[in-house]
């Protein structure tokens, strides 16, 4: 398919998923295993469409918009109905079409109670409508009804379908997420009536750029750093992710994981940036100062937890902070950087809340010391699969989870738009603690594989019959497995993809 007139292909993958909701809707609760498959005939169609939008990609231009659609939407307000992708979206889009295709594969032998497959899967599609949208939207109402549209059925997935504690990790990410929505809300107001442009625009906003006082920008750039901190989340607004991610289904912490809490650090690069440059390098110190403060927070608490997902979780607090200090570098490298580090942890931390999901199948607890020692005696091939995904989160040369983390600390001590220059020792600073961090990062997992995969088993579990890794336990999780490789050994799959695109980020920012 062309490109330059396929914009319809963009149209059909975004939409698909929310079809198939409304599908599922329309079949008999009885039928249950009918419905699963379903949801895995719907996920893969809607993939191959994602995929061959990737394979006619035009990737000598991918700095430029393609696949677009431009029509005339609500009229009242001048916001238009515009998609488009290039470099940056891309990545991120196929990914937000894979782990929902795999996630349903799960699902076909793992559903959490109550099993209530339509209602579980038609959310599960829903979420996928509301995060595609949001890496391919053009339009700041757009955009905005996208990014929102994911509280919904994530708010659910948790609360019907969660641990003992769900009302509670349920409401409050709900409230979290929206109280940083308002002020972005707030921020895009101000964008368009400050601009004097009358368009929503994204991409015409940031040819503009900067517009509108020094003052502005500064407190238009806070409303959109409340707006997007808390979604990543920063450290200090991370406290609602490890309750979501700890009474979250299997399902529900795999996609949080993966794909919805890069909605906060695309938003960063794709309209805090752009459109308010000037706020953005005021910022950027900031930034970077929480950044390091969450890589540090992240692993010491993760050093504290007894139980194997709420470890996971905290992880993620400080993998993000890697991602975030890509950004505040403000340089090339930098925003390849956090690109890069997005789709890593989204394919690594997935896959470990996959397996945290199947580890509390077999044992009936996620307690680290209740679990107790020797997997690689009596679940061998899952223990080698844990341990793996868990060296490559812990960033080792090789694999997938390296590249964003060395990225971000060499970008952070790199010339870039005058801030190694001004704030050179604060930043050198900030290096050392990040990777102090990963030191942490390493003891953690150590610590968790030596608990967990070493030594003989308890003797609750010496007589025990455990099953090793499913055979639909393998075909969920094997493309992730290959991806943390194929990423890590040739991290130009991304890298080159996105190139482009960040060069014309950086035209936008000055540099």
């Amino acid at each position: 398919m062309d490109p330059n007139t396929a914009g319809w292909a963009l149209v059909v993958a975004l939409f698909l998923p929310l079809v198939g909701a409304g599908a599922l809707a329309l079949m008999p609760a009885s039928m249950d295993r009918e419905i699963r498959r379903a949801a895995v005939v719907i996920t893969a169609i809607a993939f191959a469409l994602v995929s061959a939008i990737a394979l006619s990609f035009d990737y000598g231009r991918s700095g430029e918009l393609q696949f677009t659609t431009d029509a005339s939407w609500i009229t009242a307000i001048n916001a238009r109905f515009t998609l488009g992708m290039d470099g940056i979206s891309l990545p991120l889009f196929w990914l937000t079409y894979l782990l929902p295709l795999l996630c349903a594969i799960y699902t076909t032998k793992h559903l959490p109670a109550p099993g209530k497959p339509k209602a579980f899967l038609g959310l599960m599609l829903l979420l996928q409508t509301g995060m595609a949208g949001t890496f391919v939207a053009f339009d700041l109402p757009l955009f905005f009804i996208f990014f929102e549209l994911t509280l919904v059925p994530m708010f659910f997935l948790i609360g019907m379908w969660g641990g003992p504690r769900r009302e509670y990790a349920s409401i409050k990410f709900f409230l979290y997420t929206f109280f940083g929505s308002v002020f972005m809300l707030v921020a895009f107001l101000a964008i368009y009536f400050t601009s004097g442009a009358e368009t929503w625009n994204i991409q015409q906003l940031s040819e503009m750029a900067p517009f509108g006082s020094a003052t502005f920008q500064t407190w238009a750039f806070l409303g959109v750093f409340l707006g997007f901190a808390i979604k990543v989340p920063m450290w200090p607004f991370h406290t609602w992710l490890p309750d979501a991610h700890t009474e979250a289904p299997t399902i529900g912490s795999v996609l949080l994981a993966g794909v919805l809490l890069k909605m906060g650090t695309y938003g960063f690069i794709r309209i805090g940036l752009p459109i308010l440059p000037d706020g953005a390098l005021r910022f950027a110190p900031v930034i970077g100062v929480l950044a390091v403060i969450g890589i540090i927070y992240g692993s010491l608490c993760c050093l504290a937890q007894t139980d194997v997902k709420r470890l996971i979780a905290f992880s993620s607090v400080g993998h993000m902070g890697f991602v975030m200090l890509g950004i505040a570098a403000m340089n090339e490298a930098g925003i390849q950087a956090a690109l890069f580090g997005n789709i890593a942890h989204g394919v690594i931390t997935g896959m470990l809340f996959f397996l945290a999901g199947s580890l509390h199948e077999r044992y009936h607890t996620r307690e680290i010391a209740v679990i107790g020692g020797g997997m690689l005696t009596k679940i061998p091939k899952y223990a080698v699969m844990f341990a793996f995904v868990a060296i490559a989160s812990l960033g080792l040369p090789g694999l997938a989870g390296f590249w964003g983390e060395f990225g971000a600390m060499w970008a952070a001590i790199s010339p870039g738009l005058g801030l190694a220059d001004t704030y050179g020792g604060l930043y050198l600073a900030l290096v050392i603690l990040a990777a102090l961090g990963t030191v942490l990062t390493a003891a953690y997992f150590l610590w968790l594989m030596q608990r967990i995969n070493l030594g003989n088993p308890l003797e609750r579990w010496a007589d025990e019959p455990l099953e090793d890794v499913q055979a639909i336990e393998w075909v969920a999780w094997t493309p992730l497995v290959v991806l943390v490789l194929a990423l890590g050994v040739y991290p130009r799959l991304v890298f080159g993809v996105q190139n482009d695109a960040v060069v014309n980020l950086m035209g936008y920012l000055g540099g």
